[in-house]
């Protein structure tokens, strides 16, 4: 446990937004795993669009790193893609 006001403020906020980081993350990965489980390839059209913008604002905010944002979306196009050719 810290002594210094500084350093105890600073330990309050990293748990703060390491709560936040924790939220996206989960939420991100919800959405995904809904765009992989959707049947229809309009369902999962609209699906990536909401993951897409979810990813691209983790990346914005450095919680993922932009490359692996890239990595996802292009996977998850894959994905869809594949739905719509049967």
């Amino acid at each position: 446990m810290p002594n210094i006001k500084s350093a105890k403020k600073r330990m309050e906020l990293s748990r703060k937004w390491q709560a936040k980081n924790r939220a996206v993350r989960s939420r991100i990965r919800t959405a995904v795993k809904r765009v992989r489980q959707a049947e229809d390839p309009e369902t999962a059209e609209a699906r990536l669009r909401e993951v897409s913008a979810l990813l691209d604002r983790a990346a914005t905010r450095r919680i993922f790193h932009p490359n692996k944002v890239a990595r996802a979306k292009s996977q998850l196009h894959k994905h869809v893609n594949g739905l719509k050719q049967g």
